[in-house]
């Protein structure tokens, strides 16, 4: 990170000595574990998937009711996506009534796990990819008891069938179901990921297909934009369902997640446009290919240019055709997500700071969420991190055991993307990247290489140090917070703030609480200035600023306002910074409903400020190294 201004020292329970896009930034990235006595609140909802009593399911097929699907072959034109109209009817029609999606498209007991011992046999061990209530878009279905609905269908390798479903979600019976529609291709290689490598120069794309190492060789073709190309051989993961740590990814939210790849492309160009497309060669010489895709390469180290990096918490994935979320429970995500699409050419970075996509043990979620953020990871680096809904679990290493993981325990976070990490495991990687699902504590090993990143920092090179977390380190008045009396996680501030008073951190960015809030500059609960948008010179303090509005259920503030907080806003939105260059930095907030900016504040300083020193005697350095 030595040319970047901005730095974010990552140190992500994934430690890597990576570096992050050449921003002038340096970011200090930490996704900390659920903390238990917030057990009870931290999921804000539920997963829709996790309504319906797969359990309970009996199959119950009537003569009588229809259901039937438009199409039997999909992306014929090679799309990824296509919409389905489904008819039905049903001679005993309820408000009840719903329609589920299934893939793989038999999903009966034949399904069902040898190994998993049952007091009885269940008739359905699969849940749905996702659902619509029959009077969704059929108001007068309960008197006509006839209806049709429109699902978006991905490429998911494998076909699909709908079902007819009676009962409602806690008793349901199958009374219609479709045969088996497929896309022509189900296999090939789709939603491509970016993200930063190690070196500056270094770019990875992570995607996913049906193809095993065995059956075609995975490639990534990509040059500059117009030249010539080259094929970089790619890696490839993949783990099955006694990878999990327990229901319902073990259980009814298993599905086979398919085969992730990742090809590492270096020795780029800075500030060059690349092209790419992904690639399978099969042993008799023919190809597979995926749609054109084309990104940026970073600066070279040292170059003075605008860098532009977008971060904010808890996006989960939302449905257009309004399947799963009659509970809100990811409302905002679409919103946020078509936000970022509208303004993909004035950012360069994105940092999703934890609760990536809430798939909650349900994993055919992940595959729909990268479908839904393909247009940006696959065009700028998309850098996550672990937040509680990826990784908590009891007896899996997570500091805090509780469920939200829903016995994913870290495997699906560190498998679908790339973080530069030497170990993936513990998601702790230096872009400069750590985890607030492990321990932070002073004397623990996340808290040695925290302070390690802070104390690296060249702050002549990087003057703006930016620290980021899922969970809420230093101050939220959301209403769990205040109801636990502690204004942010136990024990987060007491570790940390004389870490980042030392070593002069700017703003701290976190997520977890499901809305946006910022503070003025503080230390020890006390304001260290009175101003609100301007900002000159030494803060004297470090601004915090909770953004975990990306699309997850909303979270509440405490009736009163601490005088610390200066800005609270109870909706969905994101964060941005522009480092303009060493000495002027803007931080703004945008709403997802409108992509307006909401707040926004300034810093203007010379490195010098930070270090405390006469201008000819001021070291390279900062007083951290």
């Amino acid at each position: 990170m030595e040319s970047t201004l901005i730095h974010i020292p990552s140190c992500l329970k994934v430690s890597t000595t990576g570096r992050m896009r050449k921003l002038e930034m340096k970011f200090f990235a930490i996704f900390l574990f659920t903390i238990v006595t917030l057990e009870m609140v931290s999921s804000h909802g539920d997963q829709p998937l996790s309504k319906v009593a797969i359990h309970q399911t009996v199959f119950a097929l009537s003569e009588k009711a229809y259901i039937k699907a438009s199409k039997s072959v999909l992306g014929l034109k090679e799309e990824n996506m296509e919409w389905v109209v489904v008819k039905f009817s049903s001679p005993n029609p309820s408000n009840d009534d719903w329609i589920g999606v299934f893939s793989p498209a038999i999903f009966n007991a034949s399904n069902c796990p040898a190994e998993n011992p049952a007091t009885h046999t269940p008739t359905l061990c699969t849940a749905p990819i996702k659902y619509q209530f029959a009077n969704y878009t059929n108001p007068r279905y309960t008197i006509t008891g006839k209806g049709e609905v429109k699902f978006q269908i991905i490429k998911q390798r494998s076909d699909f069938s709908f079902a007819l479903f009676s009962g409602g979600l806690s008793n349901p019976k199958v009374v219609g179901l479709t045969g088996a529609i497929a896309f022509a291709n189900p296999n090939s290689p789709v939603y491509p990921r970016l993200a930063q490598g190690k070196m500056w120069n270094e770019m990875t794309v992570t995607w996913t297909s049906g193809y095993g190492i065995d059956e075609a060789e995975p490639f990534v073709e990509w040059g500059k934009k117009g030249g010539d190309h080259v094929r970089s051989p790619a890696g490839t993961l993949t783990f099955d369902r006694n990878s999990m740590c327990g229901a319902p990814a073990r259980t009814v939210g298993w599905r086979d997640p398919g085969f992730i790849h990742t090809s590492f492309l270096k020795e780029l160009w800075p500030n060059t446009m690349y092209s790419y497309k992904l690639g399978h060669k099969f042993s008799d010489g023919s190809y597979v290919w995926s749609h054109e895709y084309q990104f940026k390469s970073s600066p070279y180290p040292g170059q003075n240019s605008i860098q532009r990096v977008v971060i904010f918490g808890d996006l989960g994935k939302d449905e257009v055709d309004g399947s799963n979320e009659y509970n809100n429970y990811q409302h905002g995500s679409l919103n946020t997500t078509n936000q970022l699409i509208q303004d993909l050419e004035n950012y360069d970075i994105v940092f999703l700071i934890g609760d990536i996509c809430y798939a909650n043990g349900y994993l055919s979620q992940w595959d729909k969420f990268t479908s839904m953020v393909e247009p940006i990871a696959s065009t700028v680096p998309f850098m996550v991190a672990s937040g509680n809904h990826e990784r908590d679990w009891p007896g899996s290493g997570s500091f805090y055991e509780n469920l939200d993981s829903g016995g994913e325990c870290g495997v699906l976070a560190q498998t679908m993307f790339y973080v530069p990490a030497e170990n993936r495991a513990k998601f702790w990687y230096s872009t400069d990247y750590a985890d607030t699902e492990l321990d932070w504590r002073e004397g623990t090993e996340q808290y040695r290489f925290i302070e390690n990143c802070l104390a690296s920092v060249d702050r002549q090179k990087q003057p703006w140090l930016i620290f980021l977390a899922h969970r809420v380190l230093g101050y939220s008045s959301g209403d769990f917070y205040v109801d636990e009396g502690s204004f942010g996680e136990p024990m987060g501030r007491d570790s940390l703030q004389k870490l980042w008073q030392k070593y002069k951190v700017d703003i701290a960015i976190y997520g977890h609480v499901h809305n946006y809030e910022r503070t003025c500059p503080i230390y020890q609960n006390i304001c260290t200035s009175d101003k609100k948008n301007y900002y000159k010179g030494s803060l004297n303090g470090t601004i915090h600023v909770v953004a975990g509005g990306g699309g997850s259920s909303l979270v509440k503030f405490s009736s009163a306002t601490p005088k610390w907080s200066l800005v609270r806003d109870y909706d969905y939105g994101f964060t941005k910074l522009t480092a303009f260059d060493h000495s002027n930095l803007l931080f703004e907030y945008k709403k997802s409903s409108d992509g307006k900016v909401h707040d926004s504040f300034r810093i203007s300083r010379d490195y010098r400020d930070i270090l405390a020193c006469a201008p000819d005697g001021c070291p390279s350095t900062t007083l951290a190294s």
